[in-house]
């Protein structure tokens, strides 16, 4: 079953968006503050976060933030569920690394929608990450690209360089000839 993590500090918010996401058969867990949500997060490893980003104690730019620093926890999807209107606000949590915004008061559906989306690209990415780097040959044959890419890597005019002497020139003398090119 997915999990996901609501971080919101109104209750009755909280409440009736964990209720929503319940009947729509998510396993939900809650925080009442961002710092709460952080500790839940590194505990519990959700599948999708949806934060709140006026808190007290710590606000969801500083979650975002805080997850981010974490490798494992860099490709969770993030969906912030704030009452800010401003473009500057979007701006700034899309900059971050956000994956959706969404207003407050919001329809349940536009919620539910946004969360599939962002989990589906989120399983699309886990799969391509373990097919490793045979899917991007995979995905340049299957479009074509392959050709075009070794036809670049063919007309592009490369040099290689080869250290003679140390780069770190002695008392204040620089070496008359350290690099030489050879031309492909």
């Amino acid at each position: 079953m997915t999990t996901i993590l609501l971080i919101e500090d109104n209750a009755d918010i909280r409440e009736n968006t964990a209720e929503i996401l319940s009947m729509a058969n998510y396993k939900v867990l809650t925080a009442s503050d961002g710092m709460q949500g952080v500790q839940m997060t590194f505990e519990h490893h959700p599948d999708l976060i949806i934060c709140d980003i006026s808190m007290p104690v710590l606000d969801g730019y500083g979650v975002l933030h805080m997850l981010h620093k974490r490798n494992a926890l860099q490709h969770t999807p993030f969906i912030f569920l704030t009452a800010r209107t401003e473009r500057t606000d979007m701006r700034k949590g899309m900059e971050m690394g956000a994956d959706d915004f969404i207003t407050k008061p919001f329809d349940a559906m536009e919620l539910l929608q946004a969360i599939e989306i962002r989990l589906q690209k989120a399983s699309k990415l886990k799969e391509d990450i373990a097919q490793g780097p045979g899917a991007i040959s995979a995905l340049l044959s299957a479009t074509g690209g392959g050709d075009q890419l070794d036809a670049l890597k063919d007309e592009r005019n490369t040099q290689l360089f080869k250290r003679n002497r140390p780069c770190i020139p002695k008392a204040n003398t620089l070496p008359t000839s350290s690099i030489s090119s050879k031309g492909k």
